[in-house]
């Protein structure tokens, strides 16, 4: 199989109690997801809550993670922002030599135009010595990064490989998989239309869900794209109200009561986000327990 096909998953910052970074849980969920049978890990993409993390306690989660998976998967670390300045300073001054590929967002809240998009993303992939993920999310950026202006990318510049597509619109991903270039990746990055966008010709997913179940979620994926379509559904279906439930309170809280129903870290996220409430930590848990963990 290809790097990047296949499941990837959207690592969490674990916190402490006293929300300081907690080293030892983070080891534990590095091993869990491995074990659990995912192709590569996304260090400090959105579910990393970088937003609240200080530069050094961003490095300490970089340098925690590299050890942990000692090489076993590919790493892809997320370099986005609003500033396309400070992003291409980052990607030029960064040591990546133990990343396969970065994850770029594009910009939120400035509410770029499509050129603007256009020309942050050239500019990212003038500057990154590793391949290029575009990521468009538009629930968390208000601007919608339309297929054009992906394929145009795409086709211009051969280190932009891939985009994960988190618009949650399956006639969008449906159209950037009809335009694409050849090798270029489509991954989803919506945990509930992974697989019908794989069974339309997608490659994979950057996944939240898989990171509380690994083994099923990672074989869903697989299943789907070796078109076992009965298998493949009848696991997205065993998993759906999970995935419902961890973000009806935001991400990562949701994914962060799975890993505490797990017994692999505490729940802790840091203002503004909020632990999830006592009810839907109730139904997390006993959905936990229905999977037989």
């Amino acid at each position: 199989m290809q790097p990047f096909f296949g499941t990837g998953v959207a690592l969490v910052t674990p916190f402490k109690k006293d929300f300081s970074v907690d080293t030892e849980a983070l080891v534990k969920i590095v091993n869990h997801v491995i074990d659990g049978g995912v192709e590569y890990l996304v260090v400090l993409g959105t579910t990393g809550e970088p937003a609240t993390l200080t530069e050094g306690e961003k490095e300490l989660v970089i340098d925690t993670i590299v050890q942990a998976n000692n090489g076993r998967l590919p790493l892809v670390l997320g370099v986005g922002g609003n500033d396309t300045a400070a992003v291409v300073a980052e990607l030029k001054t960064r040591d990546f030599s133990n990343f396969s590929a970065v994850l770029s967002v594009s910009p939120y809240y400035n509410k770029p135009t499509q050129e603007g998009i256009y020309r942050h993303f050239s500019a990212i992939a003038n500057a990154s010595p590793v391949p290029v993920i575009l990521y468009n999310v538009p629930g968390r950026t208000s601007s919608n990064v339309l297929p054009a202006t992906i394929i145009r990318l795409a086709n211009e510049f051969e280190n932009i490989i891939g985009v994960k597509e988190a618009a949650g619109d399956m006639v969008q991903a449906m159209k950037l998989i009809q335009m694409k270039p050849k090798d270029f990746l489509v991954i989803s990055g919506d945990d509930m239309i992974t697989l019908p966008m794989i069974l339309a010709g997608g490659a994979g997913v950057i996944s939240v869900i898989g990171e509380g179940f690994p083994k099923e979620f990672s074989e869903m994926v697989r299943l789907g794209l070796q078109r076992k379509t009965d298998d493949a559904y009848a696991l997205h279906y065993k998993m759906a109200d999970s995935i419902d439930m961890i973000f009806e309170q935001g991400n990562p809280g949701g994914i962060k009561q799975i890993h505490k129903a797990l017994g692999l870290s505490e729940n802790t996220v840091r203002l503004p986000l909020v632990e999830v409430n006592e009810e839907l930590a109730v139904r997390i848990n006993s959905f936990v327990k229905s999977l037989g963990y």
